[in-house]
């Protein structure tokens, strides 16, 4: 019988889009990249996602957010994308966390009910945290490294991070993983060098940012505010759910 994913069927086959129908997938971070993630795991017939993010759409996020329309602006992010999910899917098996993930906060989140962990979040505490986690409950993750400051999705690769070059987040992450005994984790990164974004006040969210109302990190709190486009964390994200479609009917 014909259904939204017959065609992902012709080439998967019967028995795989039942184990993705079975799946629940986390994604810590709906932004740029997590947003993609997202839309790609449902379209592709993931069962159930948890979004987790406690960050409000920003008009500066029109530019390469999903989520992100003149219409959405102010809202939660992880309420805007379970919208969309299910406008895709009414049946996928949707849980909001309108939260930040830190190591404060950790012991929230069962792992143990995951099939999957996606790391798409900017901060190196959280990052290290859902990988610790995830590889103390046995759960596969994947995690996307630095996509700011780039305009090349060509250069996008999935690697472990110790096989990773150039990218800067990579090169903090596998100092620190090293530190904790970590031996593997597979990541997307780019080999494309960070391009400086232009020193332009007039144009930065460092001083005029127009964070919604409630938003709980606003841009003027950021050490650094990247550049970014709409062709190059989409990609990313892409790539992302690829990896996490075929490590799951695998």
């Amino acid at each position: 019988m014909l259904n939204q994913f017959s065609r992902t069927e012709l080439l998967f086959g019967k028995e795989a889009m039942e184990r993705l129908e079975q799946s629940r997938v986390a994604v810590f971070g709906i932004g740029g990249v997590g947003g993609y993630v997202v839309e790609a795991l449902v379209r592709s017939g993931v069962g159930a996602v948890d979004l987790i993010d406690d960050d409000k759409v920003c008009l500066t996020n029109i530019n390469r957010q999903i989520i992100a329309t003149r219409k959405t602006i102010g809202q939660y992010k992880a309420e805007v994308m379970r919208d969309r999910v299910l406008e895709i899917n009414p049946d996928c098996k949707v849980v909001v966390h309108k939260c930040f993930y830190l190591p404060e906060n950790k012991d929230e989140f069962d792992f143990t009910q995951y099939s999957y962990v996606v790391d798409a979040v900017d901060t190196v505490t959280a990052k290290l945290q859902l990988v610790m986690q995830a590889q103390e409950c046995g759960i596969p993750i994947i995690s996307s490294m630095g996509a700011g400051n780039k305009l090349n999705p060509a250069e996008f690769e999935v690697a472990d991070i110790y096989q990773t070059s150039v990218c800067p987040l990579a090169k903090v992450m596998r100092r620190e993983l090293k530190k904790r005994g970590v031996r593997k984790l597979k990541v997307v990164y780019s080999k494309e060098k960070p391009i400086r974004p232009i020193e332009d006040m007039a144009i930065s969210c460092r001083t005029n940012c127009i964070c919604p109302p409630g938003a709980q990190h606003k841009c003027t709190e950021r050490r650094d505010i990247p550049g970014s486009t709409a062709f190059v964390p989409s990609v990313a994200g892409l790539i992302i759910a690829s990896e996490v479609i075929k490590d799951l009917v695998s």
